[in-house]
């Protein structure tokens, strides 16, 4: 499910970069798909960065990326801080 989950998301970042409503809609729609039918196996971050439309980000997460920027909830440091 990972892989698929990747694979729109990629091609929704690569939609709106060309500014293609058509593909960033049909992207968006596969990604929510695939969240509203697996959420209860997907990481709780990733579901986060999913529900709050944060692609970029669970695209770093699915690269394995470790430093991921905290966004307006504070994220994981917000919370450490705190």
């Amino acid at each position: 499910m990972l892989a698929p989950l990747k694979n729109h998301l990629t091609q929704l970042m690569t939609a709106i970069k060309a500014g293609n409503g058509p593909g960033i809609s049909a992207a968006m729609g596969e990604v929510e798909a695939v969240l509203a039918a697996n959420r209860a196996e997907l990481h709780p971050q990733l579901v986060h960065f999913l529900e709050q439309r944060s692609y970029a980000k669970a695209l770093l997460f699915l690269g394995g990326a470790d430093d991921i920027p905290v966004g307006r909830c504070g994220g994981r440091a917000g919370r450490e801080n705190g």
